[in-house]
């Protein structure tokens, strides 16, 4: 169930408006001043309710759709170019405008002057009740609002909007990606298709709404409204030109002005096939405003690309499910905030997380997401730049990293609410470490992470075991080692078929298994494992094992007695049988890398 916003709630606050026979006011967002602007006053400024404004006022007028928005005076075209994608979803826009019908002004409806909008705010949907005062100019919404006259959905969910930042000009700056978020719970992703190409067209803040290439307006955003990937058949190919078509078609949601480009809606190529070919091969036009481009166009004059990431996470349906796992933190004070040096051993004093990776290899989404409903600190650069690694660590890693690992990817680090990055992992057990680039910063973060299995993510908060029982024997040593490769191995006499080896590592009582490599007689296995000794006198034994179908055959082991330096130390082992040959030595050599310390903390 989503929380009440500044806990008010819409059903009681109604009924004893109605109750008393007046019309809701807002005392938490009131129509003055300080819920326009934080850093000016504007008088001429009068706050109207639709009623005023019009006869018939109708939160939706038709329907919902993208014709619907009119930016106004506020300039914030982000917002404004979220909610024309919201128009084109009816199910996602009914979340965000909860039980419309019944909010809907009608004889049916018992009108108090209260809405109810819902977002999703940092992990949790978040019900935001208003009034339905608007800010006018000369008897006109000066914000927000639609074509029609007397439809209001638009301006009522822009002063939603504005209540949860705080004010309208908070909603100045920002991204569409991340409204779009708070509309449907997804993930942002944040892409910069200048990267892909040297030509750029820089847009300076005085240039925006002027006029860009072949109809093209700076600065704005377009909304992607369909992608097409159309492999033309033979027969039409001579009349297309190309036997593969890539094209994207977007909508420009604040005039009917279009691109007038190659693709665009008069332009010679729609005239080489007949329209009923285009229709059968998905290639159509909508709304008014509506274009086609060819996908190098796209790349070649727009700078950036915002998207949101619905992910799907249920179990029941036959599309791609995703495990999710959410954890919310901080960077504080009080040692977590080592900044993002990979170099640096501060970064491993950030928070940490612990997932695996439990098939063969997985695809795994990140998205760090920081606190940004404050805007107008946002405004004045208090926004931390974020970001985010991911680390190989050992298999059986159950406490804080204290030497970095393998690096197996980093994001691009922002100064922006939220930081998205994907990447393939093979079988095996990770750390994320979220940072900011500069070290001592502090804020709150959410990590939300998705992969095809569980992962089993958790938070990595004790640097190493507890002393535990005084009775009871204590731990001595932290060792970590290694088993890097194996060379010229032999499967023992009798044994048969291919030599596809494993090792396991053991340690009182403790075992950490590689995977097979397949027909290798010098296989690289590079398996980790850190163990927390009590009776370091007893060696590390390493066994060599061959993976079959039914049974695996032992082929013979390796005794690391060495306890290795702090820094860690290369070693080559010989390789004995077990039992009646545990003095025989056996075909090869193993190498490995091993460390100790005293202090537990210190791996």
């Amino acid at each position: 169930m989503p929380r009440s916003f500044r806990g008010q709630d819409y059903g009681r606050l109604k009924k004893d408006c109605l109750k008393k026979g007046v019309l809701f006011e807002d005392m938490e967002f009131p129509a003055n001043s300080k819920s326009l602007f934080f850093s000016k006053v504007d008088n001429e400024i009068e706050w109207m309710r639709p009623k005023e404004l019009c006869k018939v006022p109708r939160l939706v007028v038709e329907g919902v759709s993208c014709d619907d928005l009119n930016p106004g005076e506020l300039g914030n075209s982000w917002f404004v170019t979220a909610c024309a994608s919201l128009a084109q979803e009816k199910k996602i826009w009914m979340k965000v405008v909860p039980n419309h019908k019944e909010q809907e002004w009608d004889d049916k409806n018992q009108y108090a002057g209260i809405f109810k909008f819902s977002f999703w705010r940092f992990g949790d949907w978040v019900d935001v009740v208003i009034d339905d005062r608007l800010p006018t100019r000369d008897g006109k919404l000066i914000f927000c609002h639609s074509k029609s006259r007397n439809e209001f959905w638009s301006a009522l969910l822009e002063k939603a909007y504005a209540k949860l930042y705080g004010d309208y000009e908070s909603l100045r700056y920002g991204f569409a990606a991340d409204a779009l978020v708070d509309f449907t719970g997804g993930v942002a992703e944040k892409l910069e298709l200048a990267k892909l190409h040297v030509e750029e067209d820089a847009c300076a803040e005085e240039d925006r709404g002027a006029d860009g290439h072949q109809g093209l307006i700076l600065g704005q955003g377009y909304n992607v409204t369909a992608v097409k990937d159309i492999l033309v058949k033979k027969s039409l190919q001579p009349a297309v030109g190309s036997p593969n078509l890539q094209l994207i078609r977007l909508f420009n949601p604040w005039q009917a002005k279009e691109w007038t480009g190659p693709w665009s809606d008069n332009s010679e190529q729609w005239k080489r096939i007949s329209p009923n070919e285009w229709e059968k091969m998905g290639v159509k036009f909508q709304n008014e405003g509506e274009f086609w481009m060819s996908f190098d166009d796209f790349v070649r004059y727009f700078t950036h690309v915002e998207l949101c990431h619905i992910v799907n996470t249920s179990f029941f349906t036959i599309k791609k499910s995703w495990s999710e796992a959410v954890l919310h933190s901080a960077w504080t004070t009080a040692g977590r905030n080592g900044g993002s040096n990979y170099e640096s051993a501060l970064v491993l004093s950030n928070p940490q997380y612990l997932f695996d990776i439990t098939g063969i290899q997985d695809r795994i989404m990140v998205s760090i997401e920081q606190q940004d409903v404050k805007g107008r600190e946002a405004m004045l650069g208090k926004m931390n730049t974020i970001g985010f690694h991911v680390m190989k660590v050992e298999e059986n890693r159950k406490y804080r990293v204290h030497i970095p690992g393998e690096r197996m990817f980093t994001s691009e680090f922002m100064e922006s609410r939220s930081v998205f990055g994907t990447t393939t992992l093979k079988k095996g057990r990770y750390v994320i470490i979220p940072c900011t680039r500069e070290t001592n910063k502090v804020g709150e973060f959410m990590l939300r992470l998705y992969t095809g299995g569980n992962a089993g993510a958790t938070e990595l908060k004790e640097e190493s075991p507890t002393v535990g029982c005084p009775c009871a024997a204590k731990y001595q040593l932290v060792t970590t080692i290694t088993v890097e490769k194996c060379e010229d191995l032999e499967l023992n006499m009798g044994q048969k078929g291919s030599l596809d080896p494993f090792v396991v590592i053991r340690c009182e009582g403790e075992k950490v298994q590689s995977q097979p490599v397949a027909q290798s007689p010098s296989p690289e296995f590079n398996l980790m494992a850190t163990f927390y000794r009590k009776k370091p006198d007893q060696p590390i034994i390493i066994e060599v094992m061959n993976h079959n179908r039914m049974i695996n055959d032992y082929i013979c082991e390796a005794r690391c007695e060495e306890l290795g330096s702090e820094s860690g130390e290369k070693k080559t082992l010989d390789l004995y049988g077990r039992k009646k040959e545990a003095d025989v030595v056996k075909p090869g050599k193993m190498m490995i890398f091993v460390q100790s310390s005293h202090d537990l903390s210190m791996l």
